[in-house]
């Protein structure tokens, strides 16, 4: 492991700086076509050897499954290559690195400017090679307009934003300068994009996705018994919706849901405030009933979200603290608006963060969600769990504490809890509409029809999530799937809720097949 670990952060220097590994700091990593397709052929070769390995203990076993899960992962996506389609990976990959390591702060100054430096000289050679690989019989539209909207946003981000967060003087204008041939090449890429005639498609294609869900995932079924589940999931919630809203004297949900969106913050530095205070209520709840062990310096900052995230995520997201370090402090990024957006445009972003829904999205993004998992698992002696993990598990985790928390008696209000289950429908709906739409069986606007209507989301709001969904297959339905999976390993543990908790979520974020035998042994 330790071998494969050396191999797999040397190709990927930015996942390696970011997860606290020491060394990789100064480059962004080699974009080039032959590069990342000797990757593919080196991965292939990992996987063979490690299929040949023989079993040791228990840990070895998951963690030799983890990695083999990983590595068929990338191997079957290598015949749907994100490099030759989508823009918005290099750039995110790009801003991440760029931008998280002055946002945690885990360095002195001095060092993180000289590495963003040296990044920085590469920038030109990264979207150079975007522009090479970029093929336009595979690139679709929907995905080049969303790199598009991200790449707007660099010059600012790179010569305001980031040297904004640098406090000496003298180090802000070394890191202002160095950005400037960077700046210049993105407002070159900005160009190249808006002139970008891209004719292939976004969809997966029900093949593939059914293999990353049996392949990667391990769970056992695939794409068609996905959406089904996601169906059957819909309505039964609708039905138990139904009763909460006759509780708060409306006739259906959706009317209940659009009366209780009327009671949000005025403007988004309020909303992010009151983020912050559900955020320290949540972490006292959980604390008080003693539901998990706390790991040692753990803290959760509530700030708004990064400029460069703004146009392609309208809701609130995380950044663990990077598990290889000693460093327990996460972020809870609260879902800003673009600076173009009109000011109907931020009421409704307002109204999507309604009051009676912030326990829920406080519950899922930090205590015991997100956050608490995320800092508890990084004391994981085994390093590899520290490096991989699936969102079937991480987000599946997010949604089972926000039900485990209902259990609990968190959610003490009928608003407060039919917030939580219209937390829980809208994932039932993404299941059905992500599924949907990477196999050819729903429109774009069919979809953003079934999320405003089967859900509580705004238009717009169903808008953002449609293309999300389009551009990040298999990904929307792993809240409901794995908090289900979670809730079905819970009911076959013999111990205490605590003890399942630590548990399986110090296991790490394992596919949800190994993450069984981690909690049971």
């Amino acid at each position: 492991m330790d071998e494969f670990l050396s191999w797999y952060f040397s190709h990927n220097p930015i996942s390696a700086t970011l997860l606290g590994a020491e060394g990789y700091e100064r480059t962004l990593g080699d974009f080039t076509a032959a590069g990342l397709e000797s990757y593919v052929r080196e991965a292939a070769s990992w996987l063979e050897r490690l299929s040949a390995t023989e079993d040791g203990s228990l840990d070895d076993q998951l963690d030799r499954g983890l990695v083999m899960s990983h590595l068929r992962g990338e191997l079957a996506l290598a015949e749907w290559p994100w490099w030759r389609r989508d823009p918005s990976a290099y750039l995110g990959a790009v801003f991440s690195s760029l931008f998280v390591p002055f946002q945690r702060a885990l360095k002195p100054e001095a060092e993180l400017v000289e590495a963003a430096v040296a990044q920085l000289a590469e920038v030109p050679g990264v979207l150079a090679a975007c522009r090479a690989n970029l093929d336009p019989d595979l690139a679709a539209d929907l995905l080049v307009k969303r790199g598009l909207g991200q790449a707007r946003t660099a010059r600012g981000l790179i010569t305001r934003t980031i040297p904004g967060m640098v406090r000496d003087e003298a180090l802000r204008a070394r890191l202002a300068e160095a950005a400037e041939p960077a700046a210049r090449a993105f407002d070159d890429f900005v160009a190249f994009l808006e002139g970008f005639r891209a004719g292939g498609t976004w969809r997966m294609g029900e093949k593939l996705y059914s293999t990353l869900l049996l392949e990667r995932e391990m769970l056992g079924y695939g794409a068609a018994e996905l959406h089904e589940k996601g169906r059957r999931q819909w309505a039964e919630l609708d039905a138990e919706m139904a009763r909460v809203a006759a509780r708060l004297g409306q006739d259906n949900w959706r009317a209940a849901l659009e009366a209780l969106m009327d009671d949000h913050p005025p403007t988004l530095a309020a909303m992010r405030e009151e983020y912050e205070a559900e955020t320290r209520r949540a972490r006292e709840f959980v604390l008080a009933r003693d539901l998990v062990t706390f790991p040692e310096g753990e803290e959760c900052v509530v700030l708004p979200s990064a400029e460069y995230n703004r146009p392609i995520l309208a809701v609130a997201h995380y950044i663990a603290p990077p598990p290889l370090t000693p460093s327990r402090k996460g972020y809870f990024f609260v879902p800003y608006t673009p600076d173009d957006f009109t000011e109907e445009q931020v009421r409704q972003r307002l109204r999507s963060n309604y009051r009676a829904s912030m326990p829920d999205t406080a519950v899922h993004e930090a205590y015991p969600g997100h956050h608490w998992h995320l800092s508890h698992m990084a004391g994981n002696p085994r390093a590899v769990r520290k490096v991989f993990r699936t969102p079937y598990f991480t987000e599946g985790w997010g949604l089972y504490v926000e039900k485990m928390m209902h259990e609990q008696g968190y959610f003490d209000t009928p608003a407060t809890e039919l917030a939580f289950l219209d937390g829980r429908i809208f994932r039932a709906a993404r299941m059905v509409v992500d599924t949907a739409l990477h196999c050819d069986d729903m429109s774009i606007e069919e979809a953003e029809l079934f999320m405003a209507t089967k859900s509580a989301l705004s238009a717009e709001t169903a808008k953002g999530e449609v293309n999300r969904y389009c551009a990040w297959p298999t990904q929307a339905p792993s809240y409901l799937t794995g908090a289900l999976e979670i809730e079905r390993i819970r009911e076959r543990f013999s111990g205490s809720l605590k003890d399942f908790h630590d548990r399986i979520a110090g296991s790490g974020g394992l596919p949800l097949g190994l993450a069984e035998r981690a909690a049971l042994g």
